[in-house]
C-alpha cells in the first residue's frame, strides 16, 4: 500500500492514478450512493478537477482504493463569468445550486494558508482513511498551511478527530437528497503530534 500526493506537471507520468481515482469516485458516489453527479467515459469529475488541483491517492501498485481532492483557498479556475475558487466558498456564494448557501456561519476564507479537502473516498477500511488523513496533514504542514476545510458527513468529522486533528465546526449540519453533511476546519498540526495508525504505510509526497 502506498499513499501519494500528486500535482501537475511534476507528477504527469503518474497521472493515470488520478484517472483511476476519478473512476473510483464514479463507482462509489454515482453507482453505489446514487448521487446526481456529472460523469463521462466512466469518470466522475467537475470544474474543481483541474490541473492546478492536488490529489491524495491510496493505491496498491496502480489499483486505487482511496483518494481525495485538495485545493488552496486562493486558487481560481475558469474565465469570464465562470471563475471558480473552491467548492465550499462557491456554494456559499450561490454558484452551486445543488448545495445550500448556509453551509458556513461566516464567509469562507480566501487566504493561501487555508486548503479545502473534498471528494474523499475510501474502499479499503478505516485504517487507510486514517493514513490518508495523515498524509494530507504531512503535505499541508510542509506547504505552510494552517487549516484544511472539509465538506463531509458527521461521521467523517468524528473519524478525523480520532486520528488527532483538532476539528472546528464552521456551519450547521445541512442536507439534501444525497445525505447529511457539514463544513468543518481541521487544524494542520506538526506530524509528530498525530496518532500513529500502526499500519506502517509508506507515505511519500509524490
Amino acid at each position: 500500500m502506498q499513499i501519494s500526493i500528486l500535482r501537475f506537471p511534476q507528477d504527469a507520468n503518474r497521472w493515470n492514478l488520478v484517472g483511476a481515482y476519478l473512476t473510483l469516485r464514479r463507482d462509489v458516489f454515482i453507482e453505489r450512493k446514487d448521487w446526481s453527479l456529472w460523469q463521462a467515459e466512466d469518470l466522475e469529475f467537475e470544474q474543481y478537477d483541474s490541473f492546478d488541483t492536488t490529489y491524495v491517492i491510496a493505491h496498491i501498485g496502480i489499483e486505487v482504493v482511496g483518494g481525495g481532492r485538495l485545493r488552496r483557498a486562493d486558487q481560481r479556475t475558469g474565465h469570464g463569468n465562470y471563475r471558480y475558487s473552491y467548492m465550499i466558498r462557491d456554494a456559499v456564494l450561490g454558484m452551486l445550486p445543488g448545495l445550500p448557501r448556509e453551509l458556513c456561519f461566516d464567509p469562507p476564507p480566501v487566504d493561501p494558508s487555508t486548503w479545502e479537502l473534498t471528494r474523499f473516498v475510501n474502499t479499503a477500511g478505516a485504517g487507510i482513511a486514517n493514513a490518508m488523513l495523515g498524509a494530507i496533514n504531512d503535505f499541508l504542514f510542509a506547504s505552510d498551511a494552517k487549516s484544511c476545510l472539509c465538506l463531509g458527513s458527521p461521521a467523517f468529522l468524528r473519524m478525523a478527530r480520532r486520528v488527532g486533528w483538532q476539528a472546528r465546526e464552521m456551519g450547521p449540519v445541512c442536507g439534501n437528497k444525497d445525505g447529511r453533511f457539514l463544513v468543518f476546519d481541521l487544524s494542520v498540526v506538526d506530524p509528530a503530534r498525530l496518532k500513529d495508525t500502526g499500519l506502517g504505510i509508506d507515505r511519500p509526497l509524490g
